[in-house]
């Protein structure tokens, strides 16, 4: 089965492609879903983390302040590693374990943070999901309550614009309407069953 690792910026539309090859009938995982899947109460995960970070991360019901911890290891490379090594090696095996299920003729994985990670062996192509910085700031700011600097700040710490397109075998444009963004993600559809099916011959 063809494997296709899906990435992009914040705000760049990765959300809206990958739901539209849901859509589509296409077997799609989030690397973001399943780290919040990873922390739930009384998780191992969880558990590591609190004695990593300390205990004041997990309220009384046991769930993890996911704010708290995003500003401890925001600007931190030292601990960002360390909650990396936590998580990353159980969002790997949780992949490889799905995608051994899957039937379909290609399959997505959506990893937010591809070459940040080194996940990119995981799949077969990668799928750059890409747009010009000042759209990304503009989406970011209509769908979130974070400033322009915040924002700036994200983008900052994830990996430039052009490393992202120099590690891409495919590119998505996303510069324009939603309309625009679905043609051009049913054409990438397209291109992944034929490029699926040659694999099988």
């Amino acid at each position: 089965m063809l494997v296709i690792a899906l990435t992009g910026g914040i705000g760049s539309g990765k959300s809206a492609v990958s739901h539209h090859l849901e859509t589509l009938g296409i077997p799609v995982i989030d690397a973001d879903r399943l780290a919040h899947r990873m922390v739930e109460p009384g998780s191992p995960a969880l558990g590591e983390i609190q004695a990593a970070f300390g205990k004041h991360l997990v309220d009384a019901e046991g769930k993890l302040d996911r704010a708290a911890l995003r500003e401890i290891v925001f600007d931190n490379v030292e601990k960002r590693q360390c909650l990396e090594a936590i998580l990353h090696p159980r969002i790997r095996q949780a992949m490889n374990n799905w995608l051994r299920q899957q039937t379909a003729p290609y399959a997505v994985l959506v990893i937010p943070l591809l070459f940040e990670t080194g996940q990119h062996d995981l799949a077969d192509r990668v799928l750059v999901v890409d747009c010009e910085e000042s759209q990304q700031i503009a989406r970011v700011t209509a769908r979130d309550a974070l400033s322009e600097e915040q924002i700036r700040q994200i983008l900052a710490a994830q990996v430039d614009r052009e490393t992202r397109l120099s590690g891409a075998d495919d590119v998505i444009e996303n510069n324009g309407n939603l309309s625009e963004l679905i043609e051009a993600t049913e054409r990438m559809h397209r291109r992944y069953l034929a490029l699926a099916s040659k694999d099988r011959e």
